[in-house]
């Protein structure tokens, strides 16, 4: 009788410990999938980082842009989203002159200041 016990106890802390951690992950995964939309930053498995550039819920498959080179994944090789995009953009020519038009928009912000007129002590100096 003790021994059948051990064993209902060890198929119990089997499930507790292995399947249903498990189950709770894909889960998530799968919440996180549902929720993927074009401008999300992943990873696939193979530990390629992208944006993603469209997704087809037919065929279960995602575009993604990999600094200009467009590769087909199938959904499951997503691993992880690192970031998600705040608004997608229309297209990817959009999002690659949005990011072009940043860093200049950054430079009419912060121009130095002009120099202040010098001193006189400056200017008798500047005479001789």
């Amino acid at each position: 009788m003790s021994s059948i016990l051990l064993i209902v106890l060890m198929v119990a802390l089997m499930y507790f410990f292995m399947i249903r951690p498990q189950q709770k992950q894909q889960k998530k995964h799968q919440s996180m999938m549902s929720q993927l939309k074009p401008g999300d930053h992943v990873v696939t498995i193979g530990r390629l980082h992208g944006v993603v550039a469209e997704i087809d819920q037919q065929k279960r498959t995602v575009t993604l842009d990999c600094e200009g080179v467009y590769l087909v994944f199938d959904l499951g090789a997503i691993q992880r989203v690192e970031a998600q995009a705040t608004e997608a953009p229309a297209s990817a020519a959009d999002a690659e002159a949005e990011a072009k038009a940043e860093p200049t928009a950054k430079a009419d912000v912060e121009q130095p200041a002009e120099p202040e007129e010098a001193a006189p002590a400056e200017k008798a100096t500047e005479d001789k």
